[in-house]
């Protein structure tokens, strides 16, 4: 499957120390697996002169306070706290300075971000996500990029996850259900 680099983003989701290092706060394994696979396509991407886009979550402290429902807090913790090593970018995916790098308070990066003017801006048709975790800021923010109408194609072992079953969800549902997904070999640009 080969993809236009004129016409194609990399978003690399949340790749942060507080998700892929051990010392993080929401330290998975499989988000840690994941940072080669997602270095090595955001390697290709800049080879072939895509977009590459990267997502950071961040929570302001007093983010949750006074909310009726929403509170990531209450569901995980304390995590990616604005200001901290936690909500930092792992060292591996260093973004260059003309790559933007969204900071979303949500699981979906799209949701009250600049990410869909800036692919509207770049002539953004698809979208390669990899990242973590699969079955929550990876799959909404693909759902949220298919209702869009981007092509949101996730790459199957650039994903991190917290258990493998919650991976394999998310890709089963992301493919059948608004996007693609494919491994990182069989897909290039052209």
């Amino acid at each position: 499957m080969q993809f236009d680099p004129d016409r194609t983003a990399v978003v690399v989701v949340d790749m942060q120390n507080g998700f892929c290092h051990p010392d993080g706060s929401l330290y998975a394994p499989n988000s840690e697996a994941a940072i080669e696979p997602c270095a090595a396509t955001v390697a290709d991407a800049r080879a072939a002169g895509a977009e590459v886009v990267f997502t950071r979550d961040v929570h302001p402290p007093e983010q949750f306070d006074g909310n009726h429902y929403y509170d990531e807090f209450d569901r995980w913790g304390d995590h990616v706290v604005e200001g901290t090593w936690d909500a930092e970018l792992v060292e591996e995916l260093d973004p260059r300075e003309d790559e933007l790098v969204v900071e979303k308070h949500t699981y979906d990066a799209f949701h009250r971000t600049e990410l869909e003017g800036y692919l509207e801006a770049h002539g953004t048709d698809d979208l390669l996500i990899c990242g973590t975790l699969a079955n929550v800021c990876v799959l909404h923010t693909a759902g949220s990029a298919g209702l869009r109408d981007y092509r949101p194609v996730l790459l199957e072992d650039a994903v991190g996850c917290i258990e493998e079953d919650h991976r394999e969800y998310a890709l089963e549902h992301a493919d059948w259900l608004f996007g693609e997904v494919r491994a990182r070999e069989d897909v290039g640009f052209a």
